[in-house]
């Protein structure tokens, strides 16, 4: 499966021409509960094959932009659209690996059947699995590499290849978009950065959006960033001005990152 990845980078990189397609447009969207605003009047367009990293506090908003866009939240005020469509009429498939993945560590399901859990819906929640089920399970357990731990309890598995796990029952429904928030959450440093470049292979053959608070470690492998504080920042690209994190943060920040990434914070009231 990694050829396979290689080869899709290669047609990734030969095709670097052609306008993309737009997965993913919010125009003006709004969000509260409860009179606490979550969003306001934010606007973002994502392509198809961007790796997309959105940074931001605790709060900000983050999760609930995510949820936007799976159509598990509606917006008060704005349009939301994915492929061109309301989000749960997408005629294309969105993966989602949530931020908190809780479980009885003693439930005794394997990672097959987890992964196999992607396959289901709302409309065919208590039909039998099928072949061609199994099939797209195997794959995304070749693509995370965990093919050797299918028949392993989920509980009994590290951190990151719980995580290796989870994203493969999202890749289970073949998606042309991947949400994922705050994935290297409980993960060792090691682990994070194969996860990492596991997503980069990925966003050659599909649009990725992840949720982080590392930005001196994203910054690396992704595309571009915004940054979320109710408000979005972005311009674009990777590159955020400092006085944008601030505004987000609401206090000066500095991004140091040599070798191993590392914040501080200038003082501040």
């Amino acid at each position: 499966m990694r050829q396979h990845v290689s080869e899709s980078t290669k047609a990734k990189d030969t095709h670097s021409t052609t306008v993309p397609a737009e997965v993913v447009n919010l125009r003006e969207v709004s969000v509260d509960y409860d009179g606490v605003i979550a969003l306001e009047s934010v606007n973002l367009s994502v392509q198809e094959n961007d790796f997309f990293g959105i940074i931001g506090p605790n709060g900000g908003g983050k999760s609930t932009l995510l949820k936007v866009i799976l159509g598990l939240v509606s917006p008060q005020q704005g349009e939301v659209a994915v492929w061109g469509q309301p989000p749960l009429k997408s005629p294309r498939r969105v993966g989602y690996v949530p931020q908190h993945n809780s479980f009885d560590r003693d439930f005794p399901i394997t990672v097959w059947n987890v992964v196999l859990m992607g396959r289901l819906s709302r409309a065919h929640m208590f039909r039998a699995y099928d072949r061609h089920d199994r099939e797209n399970a195997l794959e995304a357990l070749r693509t995370v590499g965990m093919t050797d731990l299918r028949k392993r309890p989920i509980g009994s598995l590290s951190g990151g290849q719980q995580q290796r796990a989870f994203i493969a029952r999202a890749l289970v429904r073949d998606p042309s978009l991947l949400l994922l928030d705050e994935p290297m959450a409980n993960v060792d440093s090691g682990t994070q950065e194969e996860l990492y470049e596991l997503l980069s292979e990925l966003s050659h053959r599909m649009a990725i959006m992840m949720v982080s608070h590392d930005l001196s470690a994203i910054s690396v492998y992704v595309d571009k960033i915004a940054c979320l504080n109710r408000r979005l920042y972005y311009h674009g690209s990777k590159e955020i001005p400092a006085e944008d994190i601030e505004a987000a943060y609401g206090c000066p920040i500095e991004l140091l990152a040599h070798g191993m990434p590392h914040r501080v914070l200038r003082r501040h009231d």
